[in-house]
């Protein structure tokens, strides 16, 4: 289905908080574009979202929402272990898809999704935000540019608090795909994948399980992401550390990129650069990511370019992710393979 030049409807799938703090204005801020229908297997849940958020419709089922011929695309923010078959009846209703993150709970499945949508000819990508921050992609102009020289090491710290309105099935519901990895190390794997253009091939991990544990699921978590350019990259993740501040660093034979509070939603953070020439702030222009996702993939749907995260992008992060999990499982490295190999 081709969004018209006058109107493109989207359907929101699930009435989640991201979707209520930022995604229905991202969509709203994109000329032609409205969201004019959300479902929810709540039904009460869906109509107080619609009225609150003043969309037009309200769903029970995602098939009643998929068969609203007022959408063309769909925007998935339900919970994980519901993506596969969500993913797979929107491409067969031929709607665009942009889905949340973790694409699935297993790269086969990502991989069908991925798949249906190839051969119902509909774009789909992956909600990675933080690949549209201004910090993240001047950090990636200037790795790509030599102005650290090579690169050699690289640091994510992006242990936060999770508030309690967001633990829920993250901590309730192992068969959800709950846990630290898959709601924060994907990201941060898809980040370091976008900055330094190469792709992880080995993980090694270990799993913090502390006040916020259940279930088995780690509330923490840190590991060590081997990259097929050389690059050594550490990742700490946490639910459970409210005042340590987020940031970014990558290491080259020529200088050193220091961010901090770069692993965000909001529009924040600074970078600097430091080499021999001392410590230089890095000029930038701060933008909402969500707006700036978003209009990209808007761009995909009439054929303008990729979007700011394909599915195949979802599909890649999603295996370091598991990688990081297997190997925090097992005591042992876990390899990472080409998914599409």
């Amino acid at each position: 289905m081709t969004p018209t030049q006058s109107r493109t409807g989207w359907g929101l799938i699930g009435a989640s908080t991201i979707a209520r703090q930022w995604m229905v204005e991202a969509i709203r801020a994109q000329a032609g574009h409205e969201v004019v229908a959300v479902a929810s297997s709540n039904a009460e849940r869906a109509r107080s979202f619609a009225t609150e958020l003043g969309i037009e419709r309200s769903c029970d089922s995602v098939a009643a929402l998929l068969a609203d011929p007022g959408v063309q695309a769909v925007y998935i923010s339900t919970t994980n272990e519901l993506h596969r078959e969500q993913v797979l009846a929107a491409a067969q209703a031929g709607k665009h898809v942009l889905c949340e993150k973790p694409l699935a709970l297993t790269v086969d499945d990502a991989l069908a999704m991925v798949g249906a949508c190839r051969r119902a000819r509909v774009v789909m990508a992956t909600n990675h935000h933080l690949r549209n921050a201004a910090s993240h992609r001047r950090i990636r102009e200037l790795v790509q540019s030599g102005a650290i020289g090579k690169p050699l090491f690289a640091r994510v710290f992006h242990a936060v608090h999770l508030p309690p309105h967001l633990q829920g099935w993250r901590l309730d519901k192992p068969q959800a795909g709950g846990g630290v990895i898959l709601d924060i190390a994907v990201h941060d794997a898809d980040t370091l994948r976008f900055i330094l253009g190469a792709e992880p091939v080995e993980a090694v991990a270990l799993p913090h399980f502390g006040s916020l544990s259940r279930h088995g699921l780690e509330d923490g978590v840190m590991a060590v992401l081997r990259f097929d350019n050389g690059v050594l990259a550490q990742i700490h993740d946490a639910f459970t550390v409210k005042h340590a501040g987020t940031g970014l660093e990558v290491h080259g034979t020529e200088g050193s990129i220091v961010a901090r509070d770069v692993m965000t939603q909001r529009p924040v953070g600074t970078v600097v650069l430091r080499n021999s020439d001392g410590e230089q702030p890095v000029p930038l222009e701060h933008e909402n990511l969500y707006v700036r996702g978003v209009a990209a993939f808007c761009a995909a749907m009439q054929g303008k370019g990729a979007a700011a995260a394909t599915a195949e992008d979802g599909v890649r992060s999603l295996a370091a992710a598991l990688a990081i999990a297997d190997a925090c499982r097992t005591g042992t490295a876990a390899r990472i393979s080409d998914p599409f190999a």
